[in-house]
């Protein structure tokens, strides 16, 4: 049987083994918040940790990998006002990120690639990284998989370009995924405004999802199919597998 890539399925001297083999750490990092009246709030750290443990059994014929616990708090201010949300403030989650790295690299692993699954997330990890870099020895990379599994989209969504929120994209991935966690009789009513109303760049403001979209939907879940859902996670796999195989992503 072969041996999981799950850091908490394995034991203490596998890890140990993982370190000295000289492992690459996968490092999910999500959320915990509303995603309409018709998915269970753990979306962003289901479908995160799927995609993560997915393309690590693709790599482990040909390196070393293992894939850490998911981070599943994050930064989800944004998502409040409509319950069943968890968030971190900006001190807290620094705090926590890197607690998480510290051991780590105590553990002798030297590579980490963190993997977003939360848009809420992307501009505190771009801040982070730099005194990531600086208060670590580790190798650091960070990356938002469904960005970076986006130019694969098109061709399999009907009313999006890229995965939005509880919308067609994300309600279709977790009918593949877990679908156990869709209320499918809830699906009339997880509809949204398209997309949120872009801010001018001079002036920002704090808009949340309670005041732009009546269901915490942006988009159109109704449009959702497990086949789609099927073929996302594949294009998202195949995207996270292509961007850690490839050489240009370890250069210094």
């Amino acid at each position: 049987m072969a041996q999981s890539v799950m850091w908490k399925e394995l034991t203490a001297p596998e890890l140990v083994e993982k370190a000295r083999a000289g492992a690459l750490v996968v490092m999910p990092v999500a959320s915990m918040e509303q995603h309409g009246p018709h998915m269970a709030v753990g979306v962003d750290t289901v479908l995160c940790e799927a995609v993560c443990q997915r393309a690590a059994e693709v790599l482990t014929a040909e390196m070393p990998i293992v894939v850490a616990p998911t981070l599943w708090c994050g930064m989800a201010e944004h998502h409040m006002p409509r319950g069943g949300t968890f968030t971190f403030d900006i001190p807290t989650y620094r705090a926590v990120l890197l607690s998480f790295l510290k051991s780590i690299e105590r553990h002798g692993f030297k590579r980490v690639f963190i993997v977003n699954g939360h848009g809420g997330n992307i501009s505190a990890l771009s801040a982070f990284l730099p005194d990531f870099v600086r208060e670590t020895e580790l190798t650091i990379r960070v990356t938002t998989y469904f960005e970076l599994a986006q130019p694969g989209m098109p061709a399999i969504l009907e009313d999006q370009e890229r995965v939005r929120h509880a919308c067609e994209g994300e309600t279709s991935l977790m009918m593949a995924v877990a679908p156990a966690l869709v209320r499918v009789e809830k699906l009339p009513e997880a509809v949204g405004p398209t997309r949120q109303t872009p801010m001018p760049l001079q002036v920002l403001r704090h808009r949340s999802y309670g005041e732009f979209t009546p269901t915490g939907v942006v988009g159109d879940a109704r449009r959702a199919t497990a086949e789609k859902g099927r073929r996302l996670m594949d294009v998202c796999r195949d995207a996270l597998v292509a961007a850690i195989r490839d050489p240009e992503t370890w250069k210094a």
